[in-house]
């Protein structure tokens, strides 16, 4: 009862759309069980437990009378989803193949179809992904009509077929459900085909959407970063500021519009306008790209203003901070090479947090993971990580899965000992009750056999009470010893001859209603039989299962070991190769980056000098002219 208060409590909470939406009741466990991990990022055991579910399901006679047979819709949708939000886009995609194939509705069809276009277009193969949507004919489901449309003007511009993608996003404008996301997209699309003043006009519809969702904010944001560059390009600095000047201080593309707000205005010759956002993005993290480039486009406008000394001070301050980033990745290099990266990034307490990847980054004495969250900005270094972490999660699954077979071991173990001294005792007094049931049930045909056959031939005498029978023979006994010569005796033998003709007349007269009775009692008895029978089955099958409960498991308990093991070990070795492959992916890029400030050393130390001789310049001017 705890338990399916737990699922329904998860199901309410956490937006359980495959059966709550839907207004259904939960009719499965196992189905809401796999929903409950998958709800949790547990995609790993949701696929697990549903796979054993649907095999299940599948393998009965009459699936129609399983629970599953309520959700078996949701289920097959749901197994495909999981697998492809744990990146298994191949088995996904054979799922939700295996669905559209299916004898189903038109609706269903179209939904599959979509799911399968979404696998395909994830999996980076536009050209499958449009054939999959081109299958979607008739009606389509109304929660995922937005869905449909979207996805295949995404589809188009991967294309190039960007003046189709404009055609359905112009019809997807009104739609609530990606306000903004259209806007952005359209305005992407018209660049595409050649028309950047209608581009222009998306863009900046898409800047000013309204909205709380930190999705649309962030496409709102990044709309306006978009907007601004390209009217930088066409030196129209004014509305590029403007455009640069509704992007949020503290979203993700804060930095980036910061810095090019502050180059509109320098280009423009403001360069007084030019520090302010300038001045706010340099004293941000220094690990960003565009905070490195803002340390030296503060002194460059001091310079254009001709405060050189201010200049060479900030220049100064640019070349301490370049040093020390620099000191910093040859430390995270340093740190990465001698394997400490892959060992923080599996740090399990840090995973209890939905920021993790934050938290790993503000641990002092891990400088390998100092630049962390600006890796995960590579979409190849992402997808790596996750497939790192996900080895990661199953090599401990696996180990974990050798001492649970150890305790199978261990339970079966003790069911033996128990039942092993006690089953031949108990052997032998099933024995006897055996001999006389059976015995029993032979009496029973017997005389069920003489009350059938009495149907058709009578027999009154088999009808006598024992009362009866008993009377009958001490009257039998007593005719016995009488004297056939004396009188006394006629007269007795008169009486008792009389009272057998009474028995055997009562024997006759009621020969009908003792023989419905009699086959009342066999009737009665036969119910007792069952109940026996009953009974004898109840401790058949109790015996069989004390004795299954503990044989026949070692053979399949050491194969299971054995492939654990085998699994185990093949996850070791993918997990070395991941993490080799991460741990270069990660020197590459910051070596990159190494060389990158390197470069802005040498800008800076070029400029620290030029300023230096500009600001002593100045000065002798000015003492020359006091």
């Amino acid at each position: 009862m705890v338990r399916l208060r737990l699922l329904l409590s998860s199901c309410l909470l956490l937006g359980w759309t495959a059966v709550c939406a839907a207004g259904s009741d939960l009719r499965d466990l196992y189905f809401g069980e796999a929903l409950y991990h998958a709800y949790q990022g547990e995609y790993f055991d949701a696929i697990a437990r549903l796979d054993i579910e649907l095999g299940q399901y599948y393998g009965i006679d009459e699936p129609q009378l399983d629970t599953l047979h309520f959700h078996i819709r949701d289920a097959e949708f749901s197994v495909g989803d999981f697998e492809l939000r744990y990146r298994m886009h191949q088995r996904a995609g054979r799922a939700v193949e295996a669905v559209l194939e299916g004898d189903v509705t038109p609706s269903v069809r179209n939904e599959a179809a979509y799911r399968l276009a979404r696998i395909l277009f994830q999996k980076g193969q536009p050209v499958e992904a449009l054939q999959a949507l081109e299958r979607i004919s008739g009606s389509v489901p109304e929660s995922i009509r937005d869905d449909v449309a979207y996805l295949r003007a995404q589809v188009y511009m991967a294309l190039g077929r960007f003046d189709e993608a404009i055609a359905v996003l112009r019809g997807l404008q009104n739609s609530n459900s990606y306000a903004g996301f259209v806007d952005y997209n359209l305005g992407i699309a018209l660049f595409g085909a050649g028309r950047p003043t209608e581009a222009l006009v998306q863009l900046a519809r898409a800047g000013q959407v309204s909205g709380r969702d930190p999705g649309v904010l962030a496409i709102r944001d990044r709309s306006n970063l978009v907007l601004g560059t390209r009217l930088m390009e066409d030196e129209q600095f004014d509305q590029a500021w403007e455009a640069l000047d509704r992007v949020r201080l503290t979203g993700p593309f804060s930095n980036r519009a910061l810095l090019a707000a502050g180059w509109a205005d320098a280009a423009a010759g403001r360069y007084e306008r030019a520090l302010v956002p300038w001045t706010i993005l340099a004293e941000r993290n220094v690990t960003d790209r565009a905070v490195q480039e803002a340390l030296l486009a503060v002194p460059f406008a001091y310079g254009e203003l001709e405060v050189h000394g201010k200049a060479a001070l900030l220049y100064g301050k640019a070349l301490e901070e370049f040093g020390n980033e620099i000191a910093r990745l040859d430390a995270s290099v340093a740190s990465i090479r001698e394997g400490k990266f892959l060992e923080a990034l599996v740090r399990e307490e840090l995973k209890q947090d939905s920021d993790w990847v934050l938290k790993l980054r503000e641990l002092p004495e891990t400088p390998e993971t100092y630049y962390l969250v600006e890796l995960l900005a590579s979409h190849d270094f992402q997808e790596s990580l996750k497939n790192y972490l996900d080895l990661e999660e199953l090599r401990r699954k696996t180990a974990a899965w050798d001492d649970y077979l150890t305790a199978f071991e261990e339970l079966i173990a003790l069911r033996r000992a128990y039942y092993q001294p006690l089953l031949p005792n108990i052997d032998r007094q099933f024995r006897l009750l055996d001999s006389r049931l059976s015995l029993r049930l032979e009496q029973r045909d017997h005389v069920a056999r003489q009350l059938h056959a009495l149907l058709t031939r009578p027999r009154y005498d088999f009808l006598i009470t024992a009362s009866e029978r008993t009377m009958l023979a001490t009257l039998a006994e007593l005719e016995g010893r009488l004297d056939d010569d004396d009188p006394a005796s006629q007269e007795l033998l008169e009486r008792i001859r009389r009272l057998q003709g009474v028995v055997r007349w009562n024997a006759r007269t009621e020969y009908h209603t003792r023989l419905t009775k009699a086959f009342a009692n066999l009737r009665s008895l036969d119910l007792e039989i069952a109940r026996l029978k009953e009974a004898y089955g109840s401790f058949v099958r109790t015996r069989q299962a004390a004795t299954q409960s503990y044989e026949g498991y070692d053979e399949t308990l050491q194969r299971l070991r054995v492939r654990s093991r085998e699994a185990n070990e093949r996850i070791v070795v993918l997990m070395e190769q991941q993490g080799a492959l991460l741990e270069v992916m990660a020197i590459e890029e910051l070596e990159s980056r190494r060389r990158r400030l390197e470069d802005y050393q040498v800008t800076a130390r070029f400029a620290l000098a030029d300023s230096y001789d500009r600001a002593t310049i100045r000065q002798g001017e000015e003492a020359g002219e006091r």
